[in-house]
C-alpha cells in the first residue's frame, strides 16, 4: 500500500509545521515544510507585510509540486502549505493525484494569539486577515479533513491518523 502523501493546510499561525512535523515522525515519512521553499522575493513581501498574489505564489506551488512528483510509487510525505485557494490544491494534485489535503481551522481569536507568540517568523501578524479572506474551505468534493486547531497537537495528529486509508484500529 502507498505511503501516505498529505497536505497539512491553513493559514498562518494554525499550527501546520507543528502537527505535520508530528505526524511525518510517526507516520515514517519525510516532513516538508512548505515555507522553506518560498523564493527569496515571496519572503521579503511577506515580511514587509505585503500579501502574496496569486502570480507569486506560482513559483512556490510549482516548487511543491516538484517535490511532490518526484516521489516513487511508494513514498510517503507530509508537506505543510497553505494552499488556501482551490486552484492552488488542483495544481499540486495535478502532481500527485493521490495527495490528500487537512485544513486545519480555528478561531481568529487564537490564531491571532499563536502569532503574537510566535518568534523566529517572518509573516507578520497583520497578514492574517488577508489570509482569511482568500481561504477557500475545501468543498466537499475535495475529500478533505477539516480538524479544529484548539485541539492539542497530539489529538489532531491522531484524528489524522484515524481517516488515513490504511489506518487500522
Amino acid at each position: 500500500m502507498t505511503a501516505p502523501r498529505l497536505i497539512i493546510m491553513g493559514v498562518s499561525g494554525c499550527g501546520k509545521s507543528t502537527v505535520g512535523e508530528r505526524l511525518a515522525h510517526r507516520l515514517g515519512v519525510p516532513f516538508l515544510e512548505g515555507d522553506a521553499l518560498h523564493p527569496p522575493r515571496n519572503v521579503a513581501l511577506m515580511a514587509a507585510g505585503t500579501a502574496l498574489t496569486d502570480a507569486d505564489r506560482t513559483a512556490w506551488l510549482d516548487a511543491i509540486a516538484a517535490r511532490l512528483s518526484a516521489l516513487g510509487a511508494e513514498d510517503g510525505m507530509v508537506v505543510s502549505c497553505s494552499a488556501l485557494k482551490r486552484v492552488y490544491r488542483d495544481r499540486l494534485r495535478a502532481a500527485l493525484p493521490d495527495l490528500r489535503f487537512v485544513l486545519l481551522h480555528g478561531d481568529r481569536a487564537l490564531l491571532t494569539q499563536r502569532l503574537g507568540n510566535r518568534q523566529g517568523h517572518y509573516m507578520p501578524p497583520a497578514l492574517l486577515g488577508s489570509q482569511l479572506d482568500v481561504l477557500e474551505v475545501p468543498s466537499p468534493d475535495e475529500a478533505a479533513l477539516t480538524l479544529d486547531i484548539a485541539e492539542p497537537v497530539d489529538r489532531l495528529v491522531s484524528l489524522i491518523e484515524q481517516h488515513l486509508p490504511s489506518h487500522t484500529s
